[in-house]
């Protein structure tokens, strides 16, 4: 879809005001991210490999949360082409790239979703769906669950929290009961049952400016409450820290608080976490097929450095397996602590 030339230009001027009040001189006393790793012994951030390619279907999501890093919603327009789509299943089917992550959005409302899905199938690629729930119960998506065991596709599912009212007040009324109603029908399916081969993996986002807490513990947590609620299984959790961008971002301004959460996630650092970091096992698509490290730099516009390719059309594994990663202040967050990546927490 073909966004008009003024909306385009707010997403980059909003891109660029974000990059300017997390690395800008409205914090000249904390430190940038690559100063830190050259203070903590560490070597400038490099890609390893790519493992997995991650796509980003669009800006459309059936709900608005107050922590996302992608400000999607209802209103968004923002949608990958089938052509981009196909421009992704050629890169795949002539790279040894094992997994495809599909995130957006809610990306089950983007018209090539199911394509994408049953290509990368066939190609026998990892299929990881990054879902919210609540689209399985959502009029005209309601067959998503047998189409997504159809397909052996992973469910990554964000539950942020097992008790109802905590959960709605990040993501909306109404939404835990429906993403309960959800994950019984997955159950059902066989997704989070030992042994399946249906793998359902929740994940949990922190409510304010707190960091996750032990992902081990979080996770017993969840099972024990889960099952005892609800009689519902899981494969494994993860927690993800959340990072200052979009429309957590503007929460953290309007409540003075974001020099307070950049400090905590400096003083979180963890020069441990580095070398599990996705950025540097991934290369992200945006809906139009331009390149990112990550979907965090997706958000604030940060391509790619400018001498390797830039758009889908363009892929070379060779150029992008070892590149280096563009960083900024949002980094401490996937570092901070335990670490913080699509896969969870780094270390243990």
């Amino acid at each position: 879809m073909q966004l008009s030339l003024l909306r385009q230009k707010s997403e980059l001027a909003n891109a660029a005001r974000q990059r300017e009040i997390l690395d800008g001189e409205t914090n000249p006393r904390q430190p940038y991210f690559n100063q830190q790793l050259q203070h903590s012994g560490l070597p400038p951030l490099h890609a390893i490999g790519i493992e997995v390619l991650q796509i980003n279907v669009g800006k459309l999501c059936n709900q608005t949360c107050t922590h996302c890093h992608v400000d999607a919603g209802p209103d968004r327009r923002e949608s990958m082409t089938r052509e981009t789509a196909q421009a992704i299943m050629d890169v795949l089917a002539n790279n040894d790239i094992p997994t495809l992550d599909i995130t957006g959005g809610a990306p089950e409302m983007n018209p090539n979703f199911r394509w994408l899905v049953e290509e990368a199938h066939k190609l026998g690629r990892r299929v990881i769906d990054r879902c919210n729930l609540t689209i399985l119960m959502a009029n005209g998506f309601k067959d998503l669950p047998e189409f997504l065991a159809e397909h052996n596709v992973e469910v990554v599912a964000s539950l942020p929290c097992y008790m109802e009212e905590n959960c709605d007040s990040q993501r909306g009324d109404g939404v835990f009961r429906s993403s309960i109603a959800a994950l019984r029908r997955l159950n059902a399916l066989g997704y989070g049952h030992p042994n399946s081969g249906r793998k359902l993996t929740l994940v949990y986002n922190p409510t304010g400016t707190s960091l996750p807490p032990s992902q081990g513990k979080l996770e017993d947590v969840y099972r024990t409450e889960l099952a005892a609620r609800y009689d519902i299984v899981f494969s494994e959790l993860h927690t993800i820290t959340n990072l200052p961008i979009s429309r957590f971002l503007d929460d953290l301004l309007r409540n003075d608080q974001l020099d307070e959460y950049l400090q905590k996630l400096i003083d979180s650092f963890n020069p441990v976490t580095v070398e599990g970091v996705m950025c540097r096992t991934m290369v992200s698509v945006d809906w139009q097929g331009r390149l990112f490290d990550c979907d965090f730099n997706q958000m604030l516009q940060m391509g790619l450095s400018g001498d390797l390719p830039q758009h889908i059309s363009e892929f070379d594994a060779d150029q992008l397996m070892n590149r280096p990663v563009q960083t900024g202040r949002h980094c401490f967050g996937c570092t901070a602590g335990c670490g913080s990546s699509c896969q969870g927490a780094v270390v243990a």
